[in-house]
């Protein structure tokens, strides 16, 4: 069975004034097993964030379900879906989303406090994650203290600190230089190559580059996928950008 299983997804919003029908996604389907490293790509306005979003259950569909480990998010009640959420999901946003108050071994626990977990047990967690992530001697500085890398590696900290069934990558290299951005995707292959599932939503073809398929939304529907294999990331570079090539013509890609 696979980890994450996205079945006739549709979502439709109502607009505030006017009472207009918007349709962000219609008849959306794909799975991901266990262990993927899955790209999502398309344009402003194509229903990748909408997606995201019912993914990570902070919205919930028109039609269609989202089911992660068998699981059917739209059917955990209110009062449980922020635990559910927290204990097999881990985030990565384009701007960090961390909390300047909060040290950087604060920020990269918080999602253990939040579960009430010894200290025992977060002590034992937060040093391997934060050494693997060679952030070991930042951990009492402060967000503002560090570079826009180092955050971004704080924020995967902080992702992976949980032990997650999927990680949700929204832009995560959107912030960031291209050396910091490259460090970056080397570590995301290197935590899928230990095993955890990522799903990243970007724009960027580098970055879809690195992962083993790339999803293409275009008009809220799954386009086209492509499939690394045994390309190398220079080989699946090109075929994405000529894919989006294609998407951005309007035509058939039949490749």
């Amino acid at each position: 069975m696979p980890l994450l299983e996205v079945n006739n997804l549709k979502k439709i919003y109502t607009t505030r004034f006017g009472g207009q029908q918007c349709q962000a996604l219609s008849q959306v389907n794909f799975s991901v097993e266990e262990g993927e490293y899955v790209a999502i790509m398309g344009a402003s306005g194509s229903g990748k964030t909408t997606l995201l979003n019912i993914l990570a259950s902070l919205d919930k569909p028109t039609a269609g379900e989202v089911r992660l480990d068998g699981t059917v998010l739209s059917k955990i009640s209110d009062s449980k879906i922020s635990a559910f959420r927290r204990e097999n999901l881990g985030f990565v946003f384009q701007d960090f989303n961390l909390l300047d108050t909060f040290s950087v071994k604060d920020n990269i626990l918080l999602p253990l406090v939040l579960s009430r977990k010894q200290y025992k047990e977060m002590e034992e967690r937060v040093m391997p994650l934060a050494k693997r992530l060679q952030i070991d001697s930042l951990l009492d500085k402060f967000p503002y203290e560090i570079s826009g890398g180092q955050k971004q590696r704080t924020a995967v900290a902080r992702a992976l600190i949980t032990n997650p069934k999927l990680i949700l990558a929204d832009e995560p290299t959107g912030a960031l230089d291209s050396k910091a951005a490259q460090n970056l995707l080397q570590i995301f292959d290197q935590i899928n190559e230990s095993g955890q599932t990522i799903l990243m939503v970007t724009h960027s073809t580098q970055a879809a580059s690195h992962a083993k398929r790339v999803l293409f939304i275009k008009d809220g529907e799954v386009y086209n996928q492509l499939y690394r294999g045994n390309q190398t990331q220079e080989e699946m570079f090109r075929k994405i950008v000529s894919t989006l090539t294609v998407l951005a013509d309007g035509g058939v890609d039949i490749g």
